[in-house]
């Protein structure tokens, strides 16, 4: 949108397009755009209103006049395609219109307003507009919850018209097509968003096509070695097998024909994106992807599927397992079809898709098919009734200040299937696959979960934490006695749904209970602190960063921490960077001094770790585990009790809290410095390493190859799992000195999902 422009120079017309007539050049490629905007939407036969069409593409090429793409095209040619790609989903006239003016409110704001689009174009179409400009046109200083907000903003949109997000998907497609013309990090970055965003946003909503070709694209953008390599592994195995799929077209075609079906058959190879992703998040080789080729079979009825579905096995031997009716029970965002997977005469497996027209156009254009096939209020109530997440997930954003959790119920879980279970009345929950009957239970009801005391499958108690298999009924025992969830669901429930529930009960139910258990997670953190801090400046850093997040008072933040509002980890780094403030601004800037003045009158001694300790012979050397320093690092000496003297680094955190600490013993400090004269080639150090990283399948791997590359030795390597998408990386190497550091970890900070490297382990 905005940043997609360059101004013309020409300030006269920028601030008066009137006054000056546009370039020649220029006039054949707007008439040109008309003419094929016009064109296409006549070839759909649908009653558009053309003038008021035709009048927003001559406000929008007089509002953008004198407005470039980065690519150097007239940005009219922008809103076109949206308008185009949208006509091609079957939207009506004023989200055409309102697709033609999506950018003049942002990118134009000083020649027109919502008020003069309401007037010129109806409030509809202004609406529209309007939903499509405040998705953007906010300001939150930390950049993920901005994110969040923007999301929000859009999902608020989305309540009130759901064709403001068919118009932003269709202006995302357009964009992700020309994102070339972008620097890199512009690239990467709206790459990142399209696939963990827009395309999840158009799965939710059935839109298929549109899905599918924004994970290609981003793909393409994000990891265009992986993209390339799919795509070689797909243009060789079709070229080895490409009559495979007309071959099998033609066997099925002519059984068909035997039973007097009508049908329509289409054949075709996996997209790169579904390859690519059965490879690197599901860890299968290629020789693991059986459903490489798939056919599709469009017939007119629902017993026409299950005909069709009898014949292509009658015809080949199906794999066991793979078999998915969709049509009996539609996945969440209406999609309806058979799948199966089966033996063909060569040996080579193939996926078949079974489903009516009506499952198929539903399947290419989800929602958005009832503004292509439908009208009236039974459609606008089928909209509404299909829309009911939009508001689970706006609770979910009322009830947690953590943007991954907001992300996480964003993202429906596009790869994995869903399992489907039921209730004892026949009603069907439709569950992850992960999903517990903690998640069943509040999938019914809120109350249904609060009140839980135990659960029967198939008749059978079972306990709460257990995975229900699909098809499996399960019945929620509840007791109006009970005492509400326990903490340890949060845990537990696999879906945000659940999770945000459970959090709302404590939240309302149990905010005294909430304050102990988030303030005592802080005071555990606190205790990890170089030292000691009173309560009252412990009471000033917690208030400083609650305010920092939107909370008012240390007991809101408690209390948000102990309904698990906010996870602990999420404001560590906040109250360390507010507790080493508040440590600077308390400590004398001459303390550090402190050591230099140790009074040294007797002989150097070197040792044999190349350093020169003043003031004490004759004693052993050994580097702090705390701090690990390198040669070009200034440091300091501890004469330990019984242990020689220990060298740390001089801005070790453990130095400064042992110097200022009651009852220190400033005797027990000795100058050292790293004798120059005793390097040799060889001599190596202990080094310690925190990568914070996106939790990717390839990420080690990549850190140890580049450490091969460099000749470093790894001398150990430990993960932990943040969340879902964050990994923290400890890694122990050995180096030769802080410029050889420096040069691993400039190395290492070129993976592309390396977020930060920290020197020491927290």
């Amino acid at each position: 949108m905005a940043d997609d422009f360059v101004e013309n120079k020409n300030t006269e017309q920028a601030e008066n397009p009137a006054a000056e007539e546009k370039p020649a050049a220029e006039r054949p490629v707007a008439d040109e755009l008309k003419l094929s905007l016009m064109t296409e939407l006549a070839s759909y036969g649908k009653p558009y209103n053309m003038k008021k069409i035709a009048d927003a593409y001559e406000y929008a090429k007089l509002m953008h006049e004198g407005q470039r793409r980065r690519s150097g095209e007239p940005y009219i040619v922008h809103p076109v395609a949206v308008a185009k790609i949208a006509a091609s989903l079957g939207l009506d006239t004023d989200a055409i219109v309102a697709a033609l003016l999506h950018d003049t409110i942002e990118d134009c704001g000083d020649k027109t307003s919502i008020e003069e689009i309401s007037s010129r174009f109806g409030p509809t179409v202004a609406e529209l507009v309007d939903g499509l400009t405040k998705m953007v046109s906010i300001d939150v200083g930390d950049k993920q919850s901005q994110q969040v907000e923007n999301i929000r903003k859009m999902l608020l949109a989305m309540s009130r018209d759901i064709r403001v997000i068919f118009i932003k998907l269709c202006d995302r497609l357009h964009n992700m097509r020309t994102l070339g013309a972008k620097e890199e990090s512009k690239r990467r970055s709206t790459a990142l968003e399209t696939m963990y965003v827009y395309a999840p946003l158009a799965h939710r909503l059935g839109i298929q096509r549109i899905k599918q070709e924004l994970e290609l694209l981003a793909l393409s953008y994000l990891d265009p070695i992986g993209y390339a390599e799919v795509s070689d592994y797909i243009d060789k195995k079709y070229g080895q097998n490409r009559d495979f799929i007309e071959n099998i077209q033609d066997e099925i075609g002519k059984k068909l024909s035997e039973y007097d079906i009508n049908f329509t058959l289409e054949g075709r190879v996996k997209t790169v994106f579904s390859i690519y992703n059965k490879m690197y998040n599901q860890k299968k080789s290629f020789d693991e992807i059986y459903d490489f080729y798939a056919v599709r079979i469009i017939v007119d009825t629902e017993l026409e599927c299950y005909t069709a579905l009898g014949i292509i096995h009658e015809l080949y031997k199906s794999m066991p397992g793979r078999f998915k009716d969709y049509i009996s029970t539609p996945k969440p965002n209406m999609y309806q079809s058979l799948h199966t997977t089966v033996i063909g005469r060569d040996g080579i497996p193939f996926e078949v898709q079974i489903r009516t027209k009506a499952m198929h156009q539903v399947a290419e254009y989800g929602i958005a098919a009832h503004w292509k096939y439908k009208s009236g209020e039974q459609s606008k109530a089928d909209i509404d009734r299909k829309l009911q997440w939009i508001s689970k997930l706006i609770e979910t954003e009322d009830e947690t200040r953590d943007p991954d959790e907001f992300m996480e119920a964003l993202k429906i879980d596009v790869y994995h299937d869903e399992k489907f279970v039921f209730t004892p009345k026949g009603d069907l929950i439709s569950l992850p696959q992960d999903g517990t009957i903690i998640d069943f239970a509040y999938a019914i009801h809120s109350e249904v979960g609060h009140r839980m005391v135990g659960a029967k499958v198939n008749g059978v108690i079972t306990p709460i934490d257990s995975c229900p298999q699909n098809g499996e009924i399960v019945e929620i025992l509840t007791s109006s006695s009970s005492k509400g969830p326990s903490r340890d669901w949060l845990k537990i429930a696999a879906t945000s749904e659940a999770r945000g529930k459970i959090r709302a009960w404590f939240k309302k139910e149990r905010r005294a209970e909430n304050i102990i258990v988030g303030r005592n997670e802080v005071d555990r953190e606190f205790a990890k602190f170089a030292h000691d801090i009173s309560d009252e400046k412990k009471n000033e850093i917690v208030v400083t960063v609650a305010k920092r997040i939107g909370i008012q008072t240390a007991d809101d933040l408690y209390n948000t921490l102990g309904y698990g509002g906010i996870p602990i980890t999420k404001i560590v780094p906040k109250l360390r960077d507010e507790y080493e403030r508040v440590q600077k601004t308390e400590t004398p800037h001459d303390a550090p001094l402190k050591v230099e003045q140790v009074q040294t009158t007797t002989r150097r001694v070197k040792s044999s770790s190349g350093i020169v300790v003043d003031g004490v012979s004759g004693m052993q050397v050994k580097f702090a585990k705390c701090c690990n320093p390198l040669p070009g690092d200034s440091v300091i000496g501890f004469i330990t009790k019984g242990f020689g003297i220990s060298i740390h680094k001089r801005d070790c955190p453990n130095v400064t809290h042992a110097m200022t600490a009651p009852g220190a013993d400033p005797d027990r400090w000795v100058s050292a410095h790293w004798d120059e004269t005793d390097k040799r080639p060889g001599d190596l150090y202990e080094a310690l390493l925190q990568i914070y990283a996106v939790n990717s399948i390839t990420i080690v791997a990549e850190l140890t190859a580049i450490l091969a590359d460099m000749k470093v030795s790894l001398l150990s390597i430990m993960t932990k799992k943040q969340t879902d998408d964050e990994i923290i990386i400890n890694l122990k190497i050995a180096c030769k000195d802080m410029n050889h550091y420096n040069s691993i970890v400039s190395r290492l900070r070129g993976i592309k999902d390396v977020v930060r490297i920290a020197r020491g382990y927290n």
